[in-house]
């Protein structure tokens, strides 16, 4: 059920611990497989891999997203050709990692010359993206763009190219959030401005609902809530409804904090842990994706 979120990034001679996030690193190749050997050890059966490209092959539609050379595609080959299918190797499918303007997708204008993501120019890109990381070995991919019709149109892409197998998480209630700022330290973001304009708005619960309806209908094998904590509402009415497994992402934010309050002692920081953990099953999710997972899985097996 716990699911580990990773880094591999390019340029490194040796992993780089993230500094808003003590104890996660950016890998390279070689301590990236002894990491995802330490959690499967521990007892975790997922890892959810994403790529940190060098800014110079960073471009406007993110085409490394989709290079089998790519940073992550070789990660996806690399953790797959080790572990084959004794670990479920998750691809991030989004392109801001890739972007040298940090959104999820294609940036246009609108009719006033404001500056706007197209939400169906992207599809297409996702489309390659999903297959590229199929043909890398990833058992799951993992849209988080939070394009409208992301779903269908990675289904249909991985269909035809024979990845009927490859499963599809969606994550369909995705808010605009502030605790998502440690995570772009750790992805090398270069995000300017935000994401309000494609991502959930923290005060619409309804919406958030339809999207999750919409992604199941378009064929979403599980799908997620993400942040966890801030949102325990919304995941709970989502595992109510959906006929689905539901995953929460304890976001980057909800990560710092935790280990920020236990390094000044002003918490226990297992015990804090675990108990923002158990919060989160108990409000409803299947899968919980924690950059605390290895930690906590040995934890769980020592008892």
């Amino acid at each position: 059920d716990l699911i580990l979120p990773m880094f591999f990034a390019d340029g490194l001679t040796e992993p780089r611990e993230i500094t808003s996030m003590p104890g996660v690193y950016q890998h390279t190749g070689d301590s990236l497989l002894r990491a995802v050997h330490e959690a499967l050890d521990a007892g975790v059966r997922c890892v959810d891999l994403f790529g940190v490209p060098v800014d110079a092959d960073k471009d406007a539609d993110g085409s490394q997203a989709w290079n089998p050379e790519g940073v992550l595609n070789r990660a996806l080959a690399a953790v797959r050709e080790e572990f084959g299918d004794d670990l479920l190797v998750m691809a991030d499918t989004c392109l801001d990692e890739f972007t040298d303007h940090g959104h999820c997708g294609v940036v246009t204008t609108d009719r006033h010359g404001v500056a706007v993501v197209d939400n169906d120019a992207t599809l297409p890109l996702y489309q390659q993206m999903a297959v590229a990381q199929a043909r890398a070995g990833a058992h799951i991919v993992s849209p988080s763009g939070m394009m409208d019709g992301q779903v269908a149109a990675i289904r249909a892409a991985l269909d035809e190219e024979g990845f009927q197998d490859v499963a599809i998480m969606a994550y369909s209630a995705k808010y605009a959030s502030a605790f998502f700022g440690p995570f772009r330290e750790a992805v090398g973001s270069s995000l300017q401005g935000d994401r309000r304009t494609y991502q959930q708005d923290p005060a619409n619960l309804r919406e958030s609902l339809l999207e999750v309806e919409l992604d199941i209908a378009e064929g979403a094998d599980f799908v997620m809530v993400k942040p966890a904590l801030p949102y325990l509402d919304v995941l709970t009415r989502v595992a109510e409804m959906s006929p689905v497994p539901v995953a929460a992402y304890q976001v980057s934010g909800e990560y710092a904090m935790i280990q920020a309050a236990g390094r000044n002692g002003w918490v226990d920081t297992e015990a804090v842990m675990m108990e923002s953990l158990i919060s989160i099953k108990r409000a409803g999710a299947n899968q919980i994706l924690t950059y605390f997972a290895t930690e906590a899985a040995r934890k769980l097996n020592n008892g």
